[in-house]
């Protein structure tokens, strides 16, 4: 097996694990399992990051805010405007429920 199509099996099992998972506490065991709370507090300061950028603040307000680089927020802005399109689902989502 092409080591390019076992990483996406992997990846793939990855995504699908996460679809497994019915609650935050569930999501929450499975991180800290996975990453180290380095990792998961870079993930959560992303998030933030489009958060903010949603409503509108500059890169450097976001920045001053969390803490980030603005090279790092102006990637997440780039993500928050792309194609992909995952932080907007995820944003929304959030919203949804907070309403």
């Amino acid at each position: 097996m092409a080591e390019s199509q076992h990483r996406t099996e992997e990846e793939t099992r990855l995504f699908e694990a996460f679809c497994t998972l019915q609650a935050p506490q569930e999501v929450r065991a499975f991180l800290l399992d996975l990453c180290s709370k380095k990792e998961i507090q870079d993930l959560a300061q992303r998030l933030e990051m489009a958060r903010l950028l949603d409503t509108g603040a500059s890169y450097l307000e976001v920045s001053k805010a969390t803490g980030a680089s603005s090279t790092t927020v102006s990637r997440v802005s780039k993500c928050l405007n792309g194609p992909i399109g995952g932080y907007r689902v995820v944003l929304k989502r959030l919203k949804e429920q907070s309403d």
